[in-house]
């Protein structure tokens, strides 16, 4: 079962695409961040979500939101995608242990072997804020993103 809205969110550490050790808990007190599970690189339903998110980059970054997509691909295939389809944004490879932090957040398949697709907003203080997961085979929408980030905007904003 996937984590719950205001439950707060396990730290991890992974590798991004360019080989650099990357911890959810570096944006701590700093930033948002939008973790965005999919299934497989190269895929086209997979393409076709993240692209939409490259070409929409704005809308997270004017809600100072870091993206960062996550699957379980190495993170060479992962770069491989990211070069191909010029993504501006962290992809992490979940590689190994095979699918460790999708399943801590509760979104590994196992039967599949990778993650479904499932978005988490995580707050500066590391609670997630808003979800949402896609049926199989089910692209995510921009207008979920949206929604998700104006559930985040209260939470983050200074009092």
């Amino acid at each position: 079962m996937a984590l719950e809205n205001d439950t707060q969110a396990p730290d991890f550490e992974l590798v991004s695409q360019f080989g650099e050790r990357i911890q959810l808990s570096r944006y701590r007190g700093e930033k948002s961040v939008a973790l965005v599970f999919f299934p497989l690189a190269f895929s086209g339903i997979c393409s076709g979500e993240l692209c939409a998110l490259r070409d929409n980059l704005s809308m997270f970054a004017d809600s100072s939101v870091e993206l960062i997509g996550i699957s379980v691909d190495s993170r060479h295939t992962l770069r491989a995608w990211g070069d191909q389809e010029g993504y501006g944004f962290t992809l992490l490879s979940d590689f190994w242990p095979h699918g460790a932090v999708a399943k801590e957040y509760g979104v590994f398949l196992e039967e599949k072997g990778f993650a479904n697709r499932a978005t988490f907003l995580i707050d500066p203080n590391g609670i997630i804020r808003a979800s949402f997961i896609t049926a199989p085979g089910e692209a995510r929408s921009l207008e979920a993103y949206r929604a998700a980030l104006d559930e985040l905007q209260p939470a983050s904003s200074p009092v």
